[in-house]
């Protein structure tokens, strides 16, 4: 399989992550504008200042996707003690379905073992049938159902994650 990236071709995303095309660094606070814009233009989920309450938030880690020149994907998870809860998680529609949302999902599960943390929570809109796909590729498995949560009225569905922990 070939991935055509801007004008360029290559052979797989390894090959541009090896080549540090594609790459994650955790956020910080300077950054809000870019995640503020990368939210606006995807799922519109937060304001300005709700993205500047998540930079704040104690145990909050915020990392990003990016290529040589933007962000292209963003997830925010938050430790309290041995679990994290995954508040964020999104591609750029142009880059999905090139393997990048799973790069980053199995680098914040790499994070999360890091720090010990045995289980991932996340919410997901049971309309969002690509995304609930995405999370049980990664079992994640379903243990509740929270109604009417979302804007649209739409339910969300609550799902786990347990992690070994591993020492590196």
């Amino acid at each position: 399989m070939s991935l055509i990236y801007g004008e360029f071709k290559f052979k797989s995303l390894e090959y541009l992550i090896h080549y540090k095309m594609i790459f994650i660094k955790q956020l910080k606070e300077i950054d809000i504008d870019v995640c503020y814009e990368l939210d606006l233009n995807t799922i519109s989920l937060w304001s300005k200042k709700q993205w500047a309450n998540e930079f704040k938030k104690e145990g909050a880690k915020v990392f990003g996707i990016l290529d040589a020149n933007s962000i292209i994907g963003i997830c925010v998870f938050q430790v309290v003690l041995d679990e994290a809860q995954l508040n964020y998680f999104v591609v750029n529609p142009k880059y999905r379905e090139k393997g990048l949302g799973s790069y980053l999902m199995n680098y914040l599960i790499k994070e999360c073992e890091k720090l010990n943390v045995k289980k991932l929570f996340l919410e997901v809109s049971k309309r969002n049938v690509i995304a609930e796909k995405f999370y049980t590729r990664f079992k994640f498995f379903t243990v509740g159902i929270r109604r009417n949560y979302y804007k649209d009225g739409s339910d969300a569905l609550l799902k786990e994650k347990f992690l070994t922990t591993k020492k590196f």
